[in-house]
């Protein structure tokens, strides 16, 4: 069952959908949701985007800002190229029909955040990645050219190793030919071959425990590019936000937006003790990476399960203006937030490494592209500054379709790719094997790769993986195909490269803190 295109869409979040708004006018487009159009990480984004729009911010502060929240590892030439064409993408979205909040005045409402040293976050309510998937879907479903598959799992990309013997091609060369993708609903596995290929499936917040993103963010693109041999840098740096409501049970864990505290809000401890002066200057507006190490410290020095956010010191009108659906939220479950704390604990939220990519979302695989999380442009270095990666997303998808519009018809599509083959795939697998060996990888990252490192609990986390990996990798090559079984395997194999490259980094540095390891003062 084969679907030959121009251009194929792996993941359905923003920059899945900017790029395949942008490649269509030029060819046919097959863009592969996981689960439906509307249901993304971007969905689920609450803050905002970042972006130079008026005086006295400018281009420089946002690069300054963006450099020192990565501890300069970030590439300096990528992060002059995203925030000198903020502005711009911002307007397209907007003209493609996102509205962001605005003043009286008419000028759009900017609100701060950690590491912002001025007002530049756009944003809607705090539903800001809802605003602009709704946008987005709404012109993706309304364009002729473009193909949406939903509830397709892709499996692995096409590369040389899948075809057949026929195909020469030089040795150092890896081309991507499209992928292989599960239709969930009827068990079957369609071939889809592509001129060029896009990975934008998000991020791989699944392997830990405690996490905002949603259950679906098991790193499946990565995992796939890793095992077609792409380049991948700085998995290390996973970011944990710092507040995520303490709800035992929950998943995803609900994020409270880091707006709330751009807004007043206020951390303390259980006890009513306030604490971030203790740590940075900044206070509650610090970076994440230290407003998250902070409040893990307190809940160690206290032996507590969680801190408290003190919204009260925002009024009542700002709080249902500007964070309805929190307040919402914790209504849902007793909890009045103009008359009582927040409680909330430090939850896996976004990784600032990934599938490399040059300044035109290219990876070191022929033909294929990458943008969002589930890519490393060089903007972010060893921390994503706050509401950067929603931009990260429009700029880039935008440089990768403008590469591709101009080269993809260079790119033929090869049809000696064979169907997937199930041949020796008899067992339906055992899913207690699956759900707990995935706890097993959960618990094993939490626990020892989290927001605090040392090089014992780090081979203790590769020892522990590698018995996993091997009985998971058995158990694949028997099973019959589905979505439980590949998510394991992405989860591990992602997990894997996460724990060798905090391995190799001797050091603490931005998101990657060992306590073998003073830091580094960046």
């Amino acid at each position: 069952m084969q679907n030959k295109v121009d251009f194929l869409v792996i993941g359905s979040g923003m920059a899945g959908l900017i790029y395949a708004l942008k490649v269509a006018d030029y060819g046919k487009v097959c863009l592969l949701s996981k689960t439906s159009i509307d249901d993304t990480a971007t969905s689920h984004a609450q803050g905002g985007i970042a972006a130079v729009m008026y005086s006295p911010d400018n281009y420089e502060k946002h690069i300054a800002d963006t450099m020192k929240a990565g501890a300069e590892l970030n590439d300096e030439e990528i992060v002059r190229i995203t925030i000198s064409e903020s502005t711009d993408r911002i307007q397209e979205l907007i003209d493609w029909g996102t509205q962001f909040d605005k003043e009286k005045s008419g000028k759009y409402a900017l609100a701060k955040e950690g590491g912002h040293s001025e007002f530049r976050i756009l944003h809607h309510k705090d539903n800001t990645g809802f605003e602009i998937q709704r946008a987005l879907s709404e012109k993706v479903q309304n364009h002729s050219n473009i193909e949406l598959l939903e509830n397709y799992f892709s499996i692995d990309l096409i590369t040389q190793h899948h075809l057949d013997k026929t195909i020469t091609r030089k040795s150092h060369d890896i081309s991507c030919y499209g992928a292989y993708a599960l239709n969930k609903k009827t068990g079957a596995v369609k071939t889809i071959l592509a001129r060029t290929t896009m990975l934008a499936t998000g991020g791989l917040g699944s392997i830990y425990q405690t996490t905002t993103n949603p259950v679906f963010a098991t790193g499946d693109g990565l995992a796939m590019a890793i095992r077609a041999k792409a380049q991948v840098v700085h998995l290390e740096f996973v970011q944990f936000h710092p507040t995520s409501l303490y709800n035992p049970g929950e998943k995803p864990s609900f994020l409270i937006t880091e707006a709330m505290r751009g807004a007043g809000a206020i951390l303390k401890t259980k006890k009513g003790v306030v604490f971030m002066e203790k740590y940075d200057e900044r206070k509650e507006l610090a970076p994440r990476d230290i407003v998250a190490r902070a409040i893990d410290n307190e809940m160690k020095l206290s032996g507590d399960e969680f801190v408290y956010l003190d919204a009260r010191t925002i009024s009542n009108d700002e709080i249902l203006a500007h964070f309805p659906t929190i307040y919402a939220k914790c209504l849902s479950i007793g909890l009045d937030i103009t008359k009582e704390m927040i409680p909330v604990v430090p939850a896996a939220h976004y990784s600032c490494g990934g599938i490399k990519t040059d300044k035109n979302g290219l990876t070191s695989i022929q033909n294929l592209y990458a943008s969002g999380e589930v890519a490393s442009t060089g903007l972010h270095g060893a921390n994503r500054l706050a509401s950067n990666s929603l931009l990260e997303s429009a700029v880039f998808s935008h440089r990768a379709a403008q590469h591709a519009i101009v080269h993809f018809k260079e790119n033929e599509i090869v049809d000696s790719v064979p169907d997937w083959d199930a041949e020796g795939m008899m067992l339906n697998e055992e899913m207690i094997l699956i759900t707990q060996s995935k706890k097993e990888v959960q618990s094993i990252m939490s626990n020892y790769v989290g927001i605090v490192r040392s090089d014992l609990r780090l081979k203790r986390a590769q020892n522990r993986l590698q018995i996993i990996y091997r009985e998971t990798e058995e158990l694949y090559h028997r099973s019959i195909i589905t979505k439980q079984i590949c998510e394991l395997r992405n989860l591990i194999n992602v997990a894997y490269l996460i724990i060798k490259m905090a391995m190799n980094r001797k050091e603490s540095i931005g998101l990657h803190y060992n306590i073998d390891y003073p830091a580094s003062g960046k």
